[in-house]
């Protein structure tokens, strides 16, 4: 190619750049012009605006400072008003606190002279005091004894006086209310005297039978003992042997089997523990018909069938000849007339008197009383609250909450004081009788006490010189609460306390 073309191309090219340079930089000298021409028409009017927002801030400003002058000379004319009622105020307190300073003046001027007045009345009461121990021979001290003394015995007068008028006024109500009561309970059970004691005694046909139940070398006797859980005593007694258990469940059972294997004429081991053992299964039987009959004819239902289980263990079970089951089920239907009578619930009373000695079927190695032992195994088989307080309360071990459960006391009374009800063994009634004689002469003042009405009844002979007539009501209540803490008895005791003053006189 020719070099001259070339140049001139690049000449060209060249040419070309430099005038496309020159007419960009033409366009943007002209951008920018108009550019600088809309930001002056921008400021110019933010100018004007600014100097309008500037003139109206102005005279806002002036509106507020002139309101706040006019704000400022009020607020100064109520603080001169309220500076004068307190300049006032102070005024009118400082003359009050000057009456009071003078009243103050006063007022110590008066005690000064109270307080000499005082002195002098002290010295008089003191030389009074003096002329008084004087005349009478007695000092300050001795006579505040003497007084108080008097004022004690006349108040401990007053009291026995009024205790005795309460007492007499609560007995005659409360006797007539209680005797209906009681007379109409007992008339609508008339229950049969019960005379059952469970039989320990088995009668023999023959002297030669004591040989056979014994056996030889005593394998006869000790198999038995070892089955029926029982001791039998083969002694002197003519025809007869004795069957000793603590449990009265197993000697019933021990009796029976005796009794069987007597008829039977078979005895040996393999024998006796197969008889045993029936009649550990007919015992129980008996036991479970007992108890659901007793609760049939106390009219009581839905009892747990365990509790009518226990209940029914009571039937071989006795408390001064009186037979437990047979109580239980007077002791109910006492409750319920009671509790008829007086608007108590009548099926948690009837509940609670048939329940009531439950706890006296437990087995003997179970620690506690029975009405205890009765509540817990009562609770345990879901039985109400109520009654289960009926029964841990009938002895007083807990306190009463319910009136049922103070009818359950009472129906357990009444039906243990009842006469022909229970009996006791002569050693045990003389021990008591001796006991109840022993606690009333222990009490100061008490010269002889005598028991009387089979301990029912006891009658204490005062010193004259020591108890007054007031004070012997006192005396009675002591000896009743003592014998209650103290002793165990059926029924109530009567305390009677006589007070005798004889005057001798010899004519010569």
């Amino acid at each position: 190619m020719n070099p001259i073309v070339i140049l001139i191309d690049v000449i060209v090219l060249i040419v070309g750049l430099v005038a496309g340079y020159f007419f960009h930089r033409f366009r943007m000298e002209q951008k920018a012009k108009g550019q600088q021409t809309k930001a002056d028409a921008i400021l110019k009017g933010a100018s004007e605006q600014a100097r309008l927002i500037e003139s109206q801030a102005r005279e806002a400003a002036a509106k507020i400072t002139q309101s706040a002058e006019t704000d400022v000379k009020e607020r100064r004319a109520e603080l001169n008003k309220e500076s004068d009622r307190l300049d006032k105020r102070r005024s009118e307190l400082d003359s009050r606190v000057d009456r009071l300073e003078q009243r103050e003046q006063t007022l110590n001027k008066r005690q000064s002279q109270v307080d000499k007045r005082g002195n002098e009345i002290d010295k008089l009461y003191e030389d009074e005091v003096k002329k008084l121990e004087e005349i009478s021979q007695l000092t300050q001290e001795d006579a505040k004894k003497e007084l108080f003394a008097a004022v004690e015995k006349e108040a401990r007068g007053d009291m026995a006086r009024i205790m005795r008028q309460i007492e007499a006024e609560a007995r005659e109500e409360g006797e007539k209310r209680a005797r209906k009561l009681i007379a109409d309970a007992i008339q609508r059970v008339a229950s049969e005297h019960v005379a059952e004691v469970t039989r320990a005694v088995v009668a023999l046909p023959s002297e030669e039978m004591k040989g056979r139940i014994v056996g030889r070398n005593g394998r006869n006797i000790k198999a038995f003992e070892q089955a029926a859980g029982v001791d039998v005593i083969v002694d002197d007694t003519p025809d007869s042997v004795t069957v000793s258990c603590f449990d009265s469940v197993r000697r019933e059972i021990g009796r029976r089997a005796l009794e069987k294997l007597i008829l039977d004429g078979r005895i040996h081991p393999a024998h006796i523990e197969k008889v045993v053992q029936d009649e550990t299964k007919a015992v129980e039987k008996i036991i479970n018909e007992a108890g659901e009959q007793a609760a049939y004819d106390a009219n009581i239902s839905g009892i747990h069938p365990e509790i009518l289980r226990m209940m029914g263990r009571l039937k071989f079970r006795t408390s001064y000849g009186q037979n437990q089951l047979a109580h239980a089920v007077e002791a109910s239907k006492l409750a319920g007339i009671l509790a008829a009578e007086i608007g108590a619930n009548i099926e948690l009373s009837k509940m609670g008197g048939f329940l009531h000695d439950v706890g006296k079927a437990m087995d003997h190695n179970q620690e506690g009383t029975h009405a205890m032992l009765g509540a817990e195994f009562c609770k345990r088989y879901g039985v109400n609250a109520k009654v289960v307080n009926a029964i841990a309360s009938h002895h007083h071990e807990v306190e009463q909450e319910t009136v049922e459960a103070v009818i359950t006391e009472a129906a357990d009374a009444i039906s243990g004081a009842r006469p022909g009800a229970r009996r006791e063994d002569l050693e045990a009634y003389i021990k008591r009788i001796r006991n109840l004689e022993d606690l009333s002469t222990s009490f100061d003042g008490v010269e002889q006490a005598f028991a009387i009405q089979a301990g029912r009844e006891v009658r204490v002979i005062v010193k004259p010189e020591k108890i007054d007539d007031l004070t012997s009501a006192r005396l009675a209540r002591d000896i009743a609460k003592k014998i209650e803490e103290t002793m165990q008895y059926p029924g109530q005791i009567k305390v009677t306390v006589i007070r005798e003053t004889r005057s001798t006189e010899f004519a010569k």
